[in-house]
């Protein structure tokens, strides 16, 4: 497995150059490392920012598990869709509210075709709340398919 979390990750994150505001990290509760946050409050309504992991060596013909964990904190927060490189347009997965503040897991399998997924991007929609965040840590990817819970 690869660990991808921000504190101590081994993974290439980068910001996206052409959206409207880049994610930021935010001290953990415990402590312990942080997590990447777009606060409710940054940009306007419908306004997009993207952090794109950057995949290298993953194997053609194979199955990989894309866990993380993730928070929609605060009255309509917005959206945190995750995008795989050759299905640009689509989202893999989509959350548009936390019912509330806790962090949950989400997962997403990776099939590796002829062509490769050289990257999956992380999107926070800007809603209409002022106060919370929207938040994804914890980014760990393992070969095979995902664990059931």
């Amino acid at each position: 497995s690869v660990d991808c979390s921000f504190s101590r990750g081994v993974c290439d994150w980068k910001q996206d150059a052409d959206d409207d505001f880049d994610w930021n990290p935010a001290d953990r509760d415990r402590g312990d490392g942080y997590y990447m946050a777009v606060p409710a409050f940054v940009g306007h309504k419908k306004d997009m920012g993207r952090l794109k992991l950057l995949l290298t060596d993953l194997k053609p013909k194979s199955s990989y598990c894309l866990i993380f964990s993730y928070r929609l904190a605060g009255e309509r927060v917005g959206k945190l869709r995750v995008f795989l490189a050759n299905k640009k347009t689509t989202p893999v997965w989509e959350q548009n509210k936390g019912k509330d503040e806790r962090w949950r897991t989400g997962k997403i399998e990776i099939f590796q075709g002829a062509e490769t997924t050289n990257s999956v991007t992380f999107e926070s929609e800007r809603g209409k709340g002022k106060t919370g965040e929207i938040g994804v840590d914890n980014v760990i990817l393992i070969s095979g398919l995902c664990p059931e819970d």
